[in-house]
């Protein structure tokens, strides 16, 4: 298993159809919320994941500053229930959080975050940055990253 990070254009058929459909089993059907997860922004997002077998298992999406928030932004951050407890999100993170700096040379990122797991982003540095608030009737908190680096 090797992790992935391509611009949505560079991805191939497969690899974006099991990237939808990883989505969509995680956070609609896994979270029962329906909501509309293609909003646009794919194609300006770089993709980084993880396959097993063929398989995406573990995803997040890095948008460059502008097309969430004034900062770069990371979203659509998953792990298949299967894979969890692997420390598959951890190393994610940290390989979402290396990409943002090192190839796009940004120091600061932003996430909307489940608020369930806002003491995960706050191991890596991540601090509140918002009152909690419901998106699409589940608490989430808006958290920032500023590299000291």
């Amino acid at each position: 298993m090797k992790w992935k990070v391509k611009k949505y254009k560079d991805l191939t058929t497969d690899e974006l159809y099991n990237i939808l459909a990883v989505r969509n089993e995680v956070f609609v059907v896994e979270q029962n919320c329906p909501y509309q997860d293609c909003d646009g922004k794919d194609k300006q997002a770089y993709h980084l994941f993880l396959e097993d077998n063929g398989d995406v298992i573990a995803y997040t999406r890095i948008l460059e500053k502008g097309v969430s928030y004034d900062e770069v932004s990371i979203g659509r951050f998953l792990v298949c229930e299967k894979y969890r407890g692997k420390g598959l999100a951890k190393e994610m993170l940290v390989k979402a959080i290396e990409f943002i700096e090192e190839s796009l040379n940004e120091k600061t990122i932003r996430l909307s975050g489940q608020v369930y797991i806002k003491d995960f982003y706050k191991s890596f540095g991540f601090q509140e940055a918002s009152d909690t608030y419901l998106e699409d009737d589940i608490p989430h908190i808006e958290m920032l990253y500023i590299s000291d680096k």
